[in-house]
């Protein structure tokens, strides 16, 4: 979808470039006394027009895609396992401060590593998994 209106964009500043350069050779050879012609005059103008709404629809188009790309970035979920060596319960944990029972609620991730915050006290301090020997 992004190269898409990337490519749609490159297209339409392409066209307008084309028309504005076209449109403006026409509107100056208009005034050419010994070849040109005054029923040049309007369709130069028609074409350096149409150029300027080429302009005007490549940029809502890049708007667009912009805006879709920053609702895209922020409706990803990102989800985070985390794999242990060995076996671990979590029957009961209780805070290494005050005692307080905690549930795996309490656990979150911050820097990749799992943080433990006590309901009770407020005590924040990382987890750590104990050696088996």
């Amino acid at each position: 979808m992004k190269t898409l209106s990337t490519v749609g964009t490159v297209i339409l500043f392409i066209i307008a470039l084309i028309s504005i350069v076209f449109g403006f050779l026409m509107v100056v050879g208009s005034t050419n006394q010994q070849s040109g012609s005054s029923t040049w005059l309007v369709p130069g103008f028609l074409i350096i027009g149409f150029g300027l709404v080429c302009v005007v629809a490549a940029i809502i188009l890049i708007s667009v895609s912009r805006r879709k790309a920053k609702q895209e970035a922020a409706a990803q979920n990102v989800s985070i396992n985390v794999d242990l060596p060995g076996q671990m319960k979590i029957d009961a944990m209780k805070c290494q401060k005050c005692g307080g029972e905690l549930s795996s609620a309490n656990i979150t991730m911050v820097n990749g590593a799992p943080v433990v915050t006590c309901p009770y006290c407020g005590s924040t301090y990382q987890m750590t998994e104990e050696p088996k020997w």
